[in-house]
């Protein structure tokens, strides 16, 4: 029985981690409870993970990336690469950057800061951004695989083993390993992305050429000459000379691919067809005192709002031509006098951001960041309630009008990432030299056996605050409490597989096809069950599946289980295929534009070349 129930939590587990209808940090918990309340596991196993040395070891990295990425290091190392004008050599150097960079540091914070680095050195350089941003991502994945605190997953892997009874990993001991394989992911991404990545154009920096579609909220003022007319008029094909702008914007705006969606969101939202969109729709008309229906055949009064969807040159040239205004929300921001000129911008919502699952209205966006929010973009989704009233998600754009001190704020803030090259962070050399050194400090106590990981970790931490280069209040909130939150409540899973036997039923029934043909091919069919699995759900879900299985297979074969750790580890850290199976590939999907399936037509090969590069390579660094 305790068997059959484990296997049916695993089972629960898998399908809300794959279709997503719960955050993963409530699935964890979800998980975590059902094992304790089926007497799985004890109370002091169930919340074992919330003191286990990979949570803490997370944790803390968390601070200790922000300690760099706060005092603006990572800021002057972007913009130093900026400068590079040719576009191989930009690519290269920003590559193996990245990936240098992720080996030590959250490559999450890593990517944020440098992709507004990117967008402004290509528009600067007249070359498409879409060319870079996805090797960005990809490099900054498999950077992270080289040390054991490059990707919480690394460390995850490392503690299930401990948990068993094994011998951890050392801090360095994937680097000769993941080395190859960034080698081989650099030489595959310097050929492949000038062949199989979309040229979307460059980017207006200077313009509000605003990329992709977008939700956008109008109102009908009292001298609008759109008054008394029918809604559908409105969007009838004007004179040239009403949509002013020039042939190369038209044109580029055509290129840009229809808005995608990163995740479920059926009362927000409905996936668009197939078929190229209008360049802009009318939604829906919202009226004080009732709803409006159809939309496009109501006549207009002043005080109405028009929602519309579509590409923002239309959407402006639309507001110019009936003299519509945007929401007046916080009329206090309005300019006055000396005040600052007020600017558009693109604000990306960011992993792990306090706005996910919250509306603007809830959050009251408005007076608590001041700004105000003119229209919002989701992949793949055509948005159809008002701005304020849909739930924010990660990846999501945001065209905010605000002036240069806010932007300034909005760009110290972890929660989201401003899209733009106006008054970046200067670097405070103090506490980037400060920060660095601590860094260095804990990578050679762990490195050399001083101190444990979690102990040199924390006291990392400790020696930021005591220094002065983070308060307290933002070290915790650099932390991304959903990681830690989903790391602590699936670890007790792992110790349930092993105890129930379920991890045993798995293997034996999962490799008696194999078994036949060695360790190697059951350590190839790991890697690759692994590398789907973090394809579809989060890959630190995948690691906690497949490792009890994995080392069921290995005492099975009667060998050393450490080469089958790798190829989990390294296969849950490494996800190109989809824009969703890893955080940084969600933030290059919207920031670039992407299509969905522009992930695959590169990723998959890489996938595969990587696969390939596993299977033979992991047996000679982990003999079996």
């Amino acid at each position: 029985m305790e068997l059959w129930l484990t296997l049916a939590v695993l089972a629960g587990a898998v399908y809300l981690f794959v279709t997503e209808k719960l955050p993963v940090d409530v699935v964890a918990l979800l998980v975590l409870a059902s094992l304790l309340v089926l007497g799985l596991v004890t109370p002091g196993e169930a919340l074992s993970g919330f003191s286990s040395q990979a949570t803490i070891t997370v944790a803390a990295m968390f601070v200790l990336s922000a300690g760099l990425q706060r005092s603006g290091a990572l800021q002057g190392l972007a913009e130093m690469l900026a400068r590079i004008r040719s576009g191989w050599l930009f690519a290269l150097v920003m590559m193996g950057t990245i990936a240098a960079v992720s080996g030590f540091i959250n490559n999450t914070a890593a990517v944020a800061v440098f992709i507004p680095l990117v967008m402004a050195a290509t528009a600067a350089n007249r070359q498409p951004a879409s060319k870079f941003l996805i090797p960005l991502s990809f490099a900054a994945q498999f950077g992270g695989v080289c040390t054991l605190i490059g990707t919480s997953t690394n460390l995850l892997v490392n503690s299930l083993a401990q948990q068993t009874g094994r011998e951890g990993f050392g801090l360095f001991e994937f680097a000769p390993l993941g080395i190859f394989f960034v080698a081989v992911g650099l030489v595959y991404l310097m050929v492949a992305r000038r062949f199989l990545l979309p040229d979307l154009g460059v980017v207006q920096s200077d313009r509000e050429g605003h990329g992709g579609r977008f939700m956008v909220e109008l109102l009908v003022p009292d001298k609008s000459p759109a008054i008394e007319r029918k809604a559908g008029e409105l969007l009838a094909p004007a004179s040239p000379e009403a949509d002013s702008g020039d042939a190369e914007d038209k044109e580029a705006d055509a290129e840009r691919p229809g808005s995608d969606s990163l995740d479920n969101a059926p009362a927000a939202s409905t996936v668009l067809p197939a078929r190229r969109a209008a360049p802009l729709e009318l939604v829906d008309v919202i009226r004080r005192g009732g709803k409006t229906t159809p939309a496009s055949l109501t006549t207009l009064r002043a005080g109405d709002r028009l929602l519309l969807h579509g590409e923002w040159a239309q959407v402006e040239a639309l507001r110019r031509r009936h003299k519509l205004d945007y929401d007046r929300v916080a009329p206090e921001l309005d300019p006055a006098g000396g005040e600052e000129e007020r600017l558009h911008a693109e604000v990306m919502v960011a992993p792990g951001s306090p706005l996910i699952g919250h509306t603007l209205a809830e959050l009251r966006f408005g007076h608590t960041y001041r700004v105000r929010v003119h229209g919002l973009q989701r992949q793949r989704a055509v948005l159809r309630r008002p701005v304020d009233q849909i739930p924010l998600a990660l990846g999501d754009i945001m065209v905010v009008d605000a002036n240069e001190s806010t932007l300034a704020a909005l760009r110290q803030n972890p929660g989201v990432v401003v899209l733009g090259e106006r008054a970046q962070q200067r670097v405070d050399v103090r506490r980037a030299l400060i920060s660095a050194a601590v860094l260095a400090a804990v990578i050679v106590a762990a490195g050399s056996g001083w101190l444990p990981i979690v102990a040199a970790a924390i006291l990392g931490c400790v020696a930021l605050v005591v220094l002065r280069c983070l308060e307290p209040d933002e070290a915790y909130e650099a932390v991304d409490w959903r990681v830690v939150m989903l790391l602590a409540g699936v670890l007790p899973l792992g110790i349930a597989l092993e105890r129930s036997g379920g991890a045993d039923w798995v293997a034996q029934n999962a490799i008696v096809l194999l078994s036949q043909f060695g360790p190697g091919v059951t350590l190839s069919a790991i890697y690759l069950l692994t590398a789907v699995l973090t394809e579809v759900m989060s890959n630190n879900a995948a690691a906690v599946l497949v490792v009890p299985v994995a080392i069921a297979a290995a005492e099975s074969l009667g060998v050393d289980a450490k080469p089958f750790l790798v190829a989990v580890a390294f296969a849950a850290s490494t996800s190109f295929a989809t824009p969703v199976g890893y955080q940084t590939n969600a933030m290059v999907y919207a920031a670039g534009g992407y299509r969905f399936a522009d992930f695959p037509k590169i990723g998959l090969p890489l996938n595969i070349i990587f696969w390939m590069m596993a299977t033979v390579l992991i047996p000679k660094f982990f003999p079996f």
